[in-house]
Parts: C-alpha cells; sequence; structure tokens
C-alpha cells in the first residue's frame, strides 16, 4: 500500500513554504480575540452554580361561578314554572360552585434574604403564590409589587437559611453573537438550562409601550416565563418573557427584557410597590426620509414632535411641534420609539437638557419631567384632538379635499374647533396614499402655514413648487391624533 505523506516538511521547497505559512496563519488566529471569547468547552460548572437561583412559580386563583344549567325565564303564572323549578331544585341542590385554576412559570432570587423576581403575568390575578426552591423547598410568597407595562413583578419569601443569589448585569454590552445560557424551572420539574446567542437587540413585539426585548435562539419554552437569561461572568442580563411559536413550543425566536430596563424597574417595586414613570407631555412621530430633507436634517433620525399637551411638561419648557427631539438627558433619540422609554426611566422632577431640531437649527431646552399618572394619561388622550369652499383636486398629492361642513364633521366624527381642509378621497395610486392619509384626514398645515380651506392647500404646494422644493410637509389630524406626513412633489416635466 502506498502511503501518501501529509506532513509538510517532507513535501517540495515551494509547497513546504506555502505549509509554512499557512501553518502560522492558522495558529495566529487560533490566538485571536475569536478564540478566547468562544464557547466554553462546557456550561456544567456556570450552571451548576447559577440552578440554585433560579425557582419556579406556582399560582392559585379561586375563581368563583355557576355550575350546570339555569333555570328558563318563565313568565310568572306559568304552568311550568312549578315543574322546572322542582327539576332544578332536585338535580342541582348548589348553585354556586368554585374552581381552582393554577399556573406555573418560573423566577429568580437576587437577595439571600428572599427577593424574587418573575414576569407579571406569571402571578397577575393570584390569589396565592408559592415558590419552589432547587432543593424542592416551598415557601409561601407575598407580593411585593408588579408592573404591567413593562410586565415584571416581585414576590418576598422568608427562608430559614440564606439563598443562593444572583445579580443583575450591564445588558447594554451585549452584542448580538454573544453566547447566553436560560435557565427556567418550568412545571416543577427542576431546573432547565439551554444554551445559546443573542439574535438581535432592541426588538418591538407590540407586548407594551416601553419594549426594548433582546432576542435569543437558547431554547425558552412554556413555564420559563420570568427565568433569568445570564452572560458567561453569570450575571443576569434579561428576563425571559415571550416566545414567537406558531405551535406553542420553542423555535429559537425567544425574547427576554433587558437588565438594563428590568433593574430600574425592580429597585422601584421593591421601595414604593409600584413604578413611577416620567412624563413629558408630547405627541410623536418617527422622522421620515422626507420629513429628514424637509426640515435640514442630515439623516432620519430623533423623534418628531406633532402636538404638545397643554399644561404639560414640555409645554412649560417651550417645545413645539414641529421639533425634533434628538437628545434627552444627554441620550441620543435615534429613533422615535427609543424617547418613550428614555423619558419613562428619568426621574420624577429631573430637570433635563433637551435638544431639539428647529428652524434647521439646534436648540437647547430645560424642561422639568413630571410623573405619568391616571391624569396624564386623561390629559395626553383628551389632548390627540387640538386646534388645527368647494371639494377641490390635488394631484400633485393625490387628494380630493373639502372645506370642513357640519355633515362632514358629523360623518367624520370631527371636534369642534377642528379646522383645516378635510380629505374627501385618496386615489390608491397617489403619493398620499403611500403615506396612510385617507378619508376624514383633516391638513391642519403645510410647511408650517396653518390651512383653512382647500384653496390654501392648492396654493401652498404651488408657492412649494415654484421654489423648487421637492416636498411639502403636512400637518395632519387623523383619527389617532396629530402627525407630520411628508410628500415628495412629482417632478415638472
Amino acid at each position: 500500500m502506498t502511503e501518501i505523506a501529509l506532513n509538510p516538511w517532507r513535501m517540495s521547497p515551494r509547497i513546504n513554504l506555502f505549509a509554512a505559512a499557512l501553518l502560522a496563519l492558522t495558529m495566529m488566529l487560533g490566538s485571536g480575540p475569536a478564540d478566547a471569547k468562544g464557547a466554553p468547552d462546557s456550561f456544567a460548572d456556570l450552571a451548576q452554580k447559577l440552578l440554585p437561583a433560579v425557582v419556579n412559580i406556582s399560582t392559585t386563583q379561586v375563581i368563583e361561578g355557576r355550575s350546570g344549567m339555569e333555570m328558563p325565564k318563565l313568565p310568572p303564572g306559568s304552568p311550568f314554572e312549578d315543574f322546572f323549578k322542582e327539576f332544578f331544585d332536585r338535580n342541582q341542590p348548589q348553585q354556586q360552585q368554585s374552581r381552582r385554576a393554577t399556573s406555573l412559570g418560573s423566577g429568580f432570587i437576587i437577595s439571600e434574604d428572599g427577593y424574587v423576581v418573575t414576569n407579571n403575568h406569571v402571578i397577575q390575578d393570584a390569589d396565592e403564590i408559592t415558590v419552589s426552591l432547587h432543593d424542592n423547598t416551598r415557601l409561601k410568597a407575598k407580593l411585593i409589587g408588579r408592573d404591567a407595562k413593562s410586565d415584571l413583578a416581585v414576590l418576598k419569601v422568608e427562608p430559614k437559611e440564606k439563598l443562593v443569589a444572583v445579580k443583575f448585569g450591564n445588558s447594554d454590552v451585549a452584542r448580538v453573537g454573544d453566547w447566553v445560557i436560560a435557565i427556567g424551572n418550568p412545571f416543577g420539574l427542576g431546573g432547565t438550562v439551554t444554551a445559546g446567542i443573542i439574535s438581535a437587540r432592541g426588538r418591538d413585539i407590540n407586548a407594551g409601550p416601553y419594549d426594548d426585548f433582546i432576542q435569543t435562539d437558547a431554547s425558552i419554552n412554556r413555564g420559563n416565563s420570568g427565568g433569568p437569561m445570564f452572560n458567561l461572568k453569570g450575571n443576569v442580563i434579561g428576563i425571559n418573557t415571550a416566545i414567537f411559536s406558531p405551535s406553542g413550543g420553542s423555535v429559537g425566536i425567544g425574547f427576554s427584557i433587558p437588565a438594563s430596563a428590568a433593574n430600574p424597574i425592580v429597585k422601584q417595586l421593591i421601595k414604593h410597590g409600584e413604578v413611577k414613570r416620567g412624563w413629558l407631555g408630547v405627541h410623536i412621530q418617527a422622522v421620515t426620509e422626507e420629513i429628514a430633507e424637509t426640515l435640514g436634517l442630515d439623516k432620519a433620525e430623533g423623534a418628531l414632535v406633532a402636538s404638545v399637551i397643554p399644561g404639560g411638561p414640555a409645554e412649560k419648557a417651550k417645545i413645539e411641534a414641529g421639533d425634533v427631539i434628538l437628545k434627552f438627558d444627554g441620550k441620543k433619540v435615534e429613533e422615535m420609539r427609543r424617547l418613550p422609554r428614555i423619558v419613562a426611566d428619568t426621574e420624577v422632577n429631573k430637570a433635563v437638557k433637551v435638544k431639539v431640531w428647529r428652524d434647521k437649527k439646534m436648540v437647547t431646552l430645560d424642561a422639568k419631567i413630571e410623573e405619568l399618572d391616571d391624569q396624564a394619561l386623561e390629559v395626553a388622550a383628551k389632548s390627540g384632538r387640538t386646534k388645527t369652499g368647494p371639494e377641490l383636486k390635488v394631484d400633485e398629492l393625490g387628494l380630493k379635499l373639502s372645506a370642513i361642513t357640519p355633515k362632514l364633521r358629523e360623518k367624520y366624527s370631527l371636534a369642534k374647533d377642528a379646522k383645516g381642509a378635510i380629505v374627501t378621497k385618496v386615489d390608491e395610486a397617489g403619493r398620499a396614499a403611500e403615506k396612510g392619509l385617507r378619508p376624514g384626514d383633516v391638513i391642519v398645515e403645510i410647511n408650517k402655514e396653518e390651512i383653512s380651506s382647500p384653496a390654501e392647500v392648492v396654493k401652498q404646494v404651488a408657492a412649494a413648487k415654484k421654489a423648487g422644493r421637492k416636498i411639502v410637509l403636512l400637518l395632519i389630524e387623523g383619527q389617532s391624533g396629530l402627525r407630520f406626513v411628508g410628500i415628495r412633489l412629482p417632478e415638472a416635466k
């Protein structure tokens, strides 16, 4: 049998040189950062250390209800009344029955004296909560506080001995591709460990107003809600909350609340039993490329103020509709949906600097943040609709407009003080349709000039074309409130 030598040193000099270079390159790559940050040979040591801090949470809810059939309603004096009454009395002596509904989830211990973090939806509406430790010890838990908006809750148990606890880490430094392990204690089976990587950051899954989830491919199944997601240092960087699954089982798309968002909320729940969030008092929208170009911004970023709530902190700070908030309290607002989270996390009554883009220049304003409470929400809801000839067709926008008549005001449920030009028809192939305009919307302003009739819309569009503008900026009042829309004008033929 002929032996084929694989030793590079026994090959020809030219091949020998190539093999030596390849070997050196391989050794260099093998000793680089990628190798240093690779997956460990095993997660066993880390899992053994962390498992005792992960608990199973079971809840019981007593539901009162009626069982079986109810006696039909019969006219007084009906010959069947006595018959049915006797039948139901005999066969259903106990009309009221209660049943006990149970649910299971996971949680983790954050202090040796027994504070436990979990999801709000795990313990919601529970009459009794029981925490099962890693060694199967069962302890009654007291609800310290919960927050539906962030889906977080804090419990307290009274252990006889100190418990194994874990700490929150810095989720802000976690990157897509980093290794993570998820631990849950589902269905009372005991600790379950899965591993994976961070698949994405900043996910908005419409679970709440402050969505900022970390996405992972580590398996997260039913019963794992409220369990922790750890980095390789053993610190909690996420709280496993939701999965995307057509079947109900894990398909490798799980979502965790970042520790940077959860930790301040947990501290408030322990201290106050509730969460106090900051409130600025603005209605905002995303900055599109058309809007950015119209306002003179280099790129589409920030949060565009569509309207300012009367009497709110923003009005007191002289923030105006049309301003683009680019920085808040030193934090950059890369996109619209980041601003509500930044404001909510800001301490109530704190004085902050707000940098806005106005009239093609940066303006710095001072604002004092107030608390977002039920009264603030009510004022915001009411202010969603604020002050703002014949039917005309505006081909450049793909719209048919009319003056606001009593009939149209009633048809589209417009506010009594609504002013402007109302959209009565939208060309499906037109430019306005692409931006989501629909009949019933009211054009309040064009390029920051107030509109009181369809004729003024035509006039402003013509003026924009004459001035060589490529885009007109419309302030629209719709069913959801005020918003800005940038519509690109057709090029002159």
